[in-house]
């Protein structure tokens, strides 16, 4: 990808909820394309909580997109977590082919086997594919709960560490299509990504024990979490190694979530010591084989880690939450180097064209320094009308085609 300003910028939004594109729908948007769940299981880069999101597609299958289910647009990768994409807005609007990512296993094999323990209408307690015990609420349909961690103690590691993370099992965390998906690579006409949702190195241990366990291990069990940081990131390492062998990619995809609305969850120094040196290893390989965008998912305000992030080989951050403290300007100013995604605070859309057009102000003025692809800054929300994102998308895009001249 070309993050400069010699190219017009990707015409991409992060995502949308079901509700928002059901009253999308009902306020005229053409229904060519509805959003249907993958088919089936693959790897855990792109089939996490499929099992729970299949419990509820009857709904979809009658015509209604539950509420809270996540739909990828152009920003963020797809295949993710069993979502579905979304093509209807793409194809309406004139936006580009997003973000796709390599579906391959770059977590347990084998996976868990999926099962369940109990159903009713209203809740599903069930076994996800990456050994956690999930709850899922059907009516909200938004990510399941988890339950039980897959990961309890020191105990519990080792044996996934011997049973599900050997090396020499490489050959087989490549899905059955593999032949397949490596010929459609080849010929894209979209940015390839390798990683995604849950690899990264305050993401994966956060998702597979829990945010407070992870917080209490830092201090109580440090050796620990520098054996699982490790152990994954020389996982990682050598997957890498062997897609890179078979296709060229565009971007890594770093998934951390390590922000809330007022600052990072992790200190500095937490930074420096469990994350710095994995993020070095990772991000010197993937440059070496010719990977330049290293891109960090995070929400909520990151701003007092930005330099540490740049200076471990990170390029560039995503979806710049405004809605929840980031300031892009000043991120910006400080970190011209910086690539920056979304930045466009998501809530305001809904206040109707004035709004809208101070926004795309503020657009203009940060693509005059390059390295910036708009889009708002997470999925789009059910009170935003079709009439104000028409507005505001069309605008966005006459602005994108205006700094690509």
């Amino acid at each position: 990808m070309d993050f400069s300003l010699d190219s017009r910028p990707p015409k991409w939004e992060f995502a949308y909820w079901g509700g928002t594109l059901s009253r999308w729908y009902e306020e005229g948007l053409p229904k060519k394309h509805y959003v249907s769940l993958p088919p089936n299981i693959t790897t855990p880069t792109s089939s996490l909580y499929l099992t729970a999101f299949k419990s509820n597609e009857h709904k979809l299958l009658n015509g209604r997109i539950p509420e809270g289910l996540a739909v990828c647009g152009g920003g963020l990768y797809w295949p993710t977590q069993g979502f579905p994409l979304e093509r209807d807005v793409e194809e309406h609007l004139g936006l580009d082919k997003g973000i796709r990512l390599i579906d391959v296993n770059l977590l347990f094999y084998p996976m868990f086997e999926p099962s369940i323990e109990s159903e009713d209408d209203d809740f599903l307690t069930y076994n996800d594919i990456d050994g956690c015990k999930r709850v899922f609420q059907k009516n909200e349909s938004t990510i399941p709960h988890t339950k039980e961690w897959v990961i309890k103690d020191v105990a519990s590691w080792s044996r996934l560490k011997e049973e599900r993370l050997k090396i020499t099992d490489l050959d087989k965390r490549f899905p059955d299509n593999w032949e397949d998906l490596v010929k459609e690579y080849k010929s894209r006409d979209y940015p390839l990504a390798i990683g995604g949702y849950p690899h990264g190195l305050f993401g994966l241990p956060a998702h597979l024990m829990g945010y407070e366990n992870l917080f209490y291990a830092y201090y109580d069990e440090p050796e620990m979490i520098h054996d699982m940081l490790d152990t994954f990131t020389d996982l990682w390492i050598e997957m890498y190694d062997r897609v890179f062998s078979c296709v060229d990619v565009d971007m890594l995809q770093i998934f951390e979530d390590l922000s809330m609305n007022k600052a990072p969850m992790i200190s500095p120094a937490i930074f420096d010591e469990f994350l710095a040196p994995r993020y070095r290893k990772l991000t010197d390989f993937v440059k070496s084989r010719g990977v330049k965008n290293i891109l960090l998912d995070t929400d909520g305000d990151c701003y007092c880690l930005i330099s540490r992030f740049l200076q471990n080989g990170i390029t560039g951050l995503y979806p710049m939450e405004v809605s929840a403290g980031m300031d892009i300007f000043r991120a910006r100013k400080d970190f011209p180097k910086l690539q920056m995604m979304g930045g466009i605070p998501k809530m305001e859309i809904a206040k109707g064209r004035a709004r809208i057009d101070e926004l795309l102000a503020d657009v203009r003025q940060l693509l005059k320094y390059g390295g910036y692809i708009p889009f708002l800054d997470h999925s789009v929300p059910p009170n935003v009308s079709w009439e104000d994102f028409k507005y505001y998308r069309s605008g966005l895009n006459a602005t994108l085609d205006e700094y690509g001249r």
